[in-house]
């Protein structure tokens, strides 16, 4: 057996058109989730019992169980609970949604963790000064704790989005033609697996250095405003 050269260079090609999907199934999520891991975080670090014990059982099923049975459960259960519950059919809506809203569940639960830890990773300490200083609560978490939360999370949110990236090759088992979705037409239409999975790979290590490269030049640049002092 060898290797087509020249096939892996066309599958490359024909795979790549696949990519702004896969794109879209990767930020949209982590956006989403943003929002949702943000207030998860903050419920989390308050003391609101009950809520707090709800968001903490969200969180730890989330980091407990898998992504294909989080885009499963959306993908089968969703439109059986709308149908049932509110009497709306779900009939005709894209696929690629029912696994943005799984990806989002479950960006929120992760990015909750990272955003918390951050905050807590910022000392005491300095809080009680900026405080005793005469600054408000707000003026505390935007000048003081969320700059240096942010330099300490920067690291695990490019993790973060290497890791959906990765999570969104899952999507192609609900027949979402991202990447991997694709990647897997080609081969199977052309007897040739093993050139097309060697182009889909070289595409997610490209993609995957240009997310670590930005990365790290973002977490340079905040290290580089905090060295400056206090943000204004």
């Amino acid at each position: 057996m060898t290797i087509d050269l020249h096939f892996i260079w066309t599958a490359f090609k024909s795979i790549l058109p696949a990519l702004p999907m896969t794109m879209f199934i990767t930020f949209i999520p982590l956006f989403a989730g943003a929002v949702i891991g943000i207030a998860v975080a903050f419920i989390r670090l308050s003391d609101w019992k009950i809520i707090k014990g709800i968001v903490n059982v969200y969180v730890s099923f989330y980091r407990g169980t898998p992504v294909v049975l989080h885009i499963f459960l959306i993908y089968f259960g969703l439109p059986i609970i709308a149908e049932e519950s509110l009497g709306i059919s779900l009939h005709g809506w894209p696929i690629v949604i029912f696994v943005c809203i799984a990806l989002t569940l479950n960006a929120g639960a992760f990015l909750s963790e990272i955003i918390r830890s951050g905050i807590l990773s910022v000392s005491v300490q300095q809080s009680e000064a900026a405080i005793s200083l005469g600054m408000t609560t707000t003026q505390v978490y935007r000048r003081i704790i969320l700059p240096q939360a942010f330099v300490t999370i920067v690291p695990n949110l490019t993790n973060m989005v290497i890791a959906f990236l990765h999570a969104s090759s899952i999507a192609f088992l609900v027949s979402v033609k991202e990447l991997t979705g694709t990647a897997n037409i080609i081969a199977s239409s052309n007897l040739k697996y093993l050139e097309a999975f060697i182009a889909l790979g070289i595409i997610y290590w490209l993609v995957t250095i240009l997310f670590e490269l930005v990365g790290h030049q973002i977490e340079k640049k905040l290290s580089a405003h905090l060295r400056q002092g206090v943000v204004q």
